[in-house]
């Protein structure tokens, strides 16, 4: 059967769109709860097939039909550039009048618009570039040659993946010269921290950021400087999150410094679907959200559209041994199907 919620044209969109004054009628009671829950902070459960890109959606225009902000004053994080332009057209279908001034991207695209209008309070010109993963490695090879380490016993390839955690974790050198030991720290003899400083020095000097800094410079910035983060959290008078079990721990403290003013932040994820802890992911985020936010409401979307009942009962069974897990039951209506 096909997904009802699959993300399709702008044309689709529009097309399947119910009118404005009718847009909460499309919803089940649970995707309604998430959606009319605008104060306060929010997480969303949302287990697989239930619908939670027309939550989202219908959240944004749910705020912005009534009033509560204006599109600039609203700001919706996704994974990908791609997810981020459908799911603004379904807005603008939705609500019918264009969102453009909505401030839809990934973290690292966002951080980035940030840090361009802020760059020269942590050294960089607002037009510095940011490197690829290619450039990353031949800085890296020339750091690397500059101290007199044998790039063959320490390639430059294996401090890039230690430098890569440290600012999934938001520490800056500095931090890490005070964090616990670990692979990254020991990198040459120990002297992994003495060549990140040296790293982020010389691309300062060449007016440049990995991807990384887009987060990390932008804690720095929030951390440091408490008029731009104020002007920030007056900007984002909601903050909408998808994927948040896929979130590291810059993104998380990125994201909890701009809502701690007002707490109007609704994450959306599965603790059962977290899968990329290989490059940071930290599914913590989304089991302690109660804790760091307190007051938090929970809402689980347990209704699911795309598989049918015999397929949810073997995915329940193995998913039901997972260890740390807020839990949820996901249940159909369809027919039963056949056996897996």
């Amino acid at each position: 059967m096909t997904d009802p919620f699959d993300l399709g044209s702008a044309a689709d969109a529009e097309a399947e769109a119910p009118p404005p004054n009718d847009y909460l009628a499309a919803l089940n009671e649970s995707q309604a709860e998430a959606v009319e829950a605008t104060e306060g902070p929010l997480l969303v459960l949302a287990g697989a097939g239930t619908g939670k890109t027309r939550v989202l959606t219908t959240r944004l225009a749910h705020i912005l039909l009534t009033g509560l902000a204006w599109p600039n004053q609203m700001l919706a994080v996704t994974f990908t550039n791609k997810a981020a332009r459908q799911m603004k057209e379904r807005v603008a279908a939705l609500i019918n009048r264009n969102v453009d001034d909505l401030w839809f991207g990934t973290f690292h695209a966002i951080a980035a618009r940030i840090l361009r209008r802020h760059a020269e309070l942590i050294g960089l010109k607002s037009n510095y570039s940011i490197i690829d993963a290619d450039d990353q490695i031949r800085l890296l090879k020339q750091i690397l040659a500059s101290h007199d380490i044998d790039e063959k016993r320490w390639p430059a390839r294996g401090l890039l993946i230690g430098i890569e955690r440290w600012k999934d974790r938001g520490l800056t050198p500095d931090q890490a010269a005070s964090a616990p030991e670990s692979d990254a720290s020991a990198f040459a003899n120990g002297r992994g921290v003495a060549l990140y400083r040296a790293y982020q020095d010389r691309l300062l000097a060449l007016n440049a950021a990995d991807f990384g800094d887009l987060l990390l410079h932008g804690l720095t910035l929030f951390t440091t400087h408490a008029d731009v983060l104020e002007r920030w959290q007056k900007q984002f008078r909601y903050i909408l999150v998808d994927e948040y079990q896929d979130t590291n721990v810059a993104q998380y403290l990125w994201l909890r410094l701009l809502a701690q003013s007002h707490g109007n932040l609704c994450c959306v994820g599965d603790d059962d679907q977290s899968i990329y802890s290989w490059r940071g992911a930290e599914v913590e985020n989304i089991l302690r959200f109660e804790k760091d936010f307190p007051g938090a409401k929970v809402v689980r979307l347990e209704r699911n559209y795309r598989s049918t009942p015999h397929i949810l009962a073997a995915a329940s069974a193995l998913i039901g041994h997972n260890e740390g897990r807020l839990g949820k039951t996901l249940w159909t209506d369809l027919n039963d199907g056949e056996k897996v």
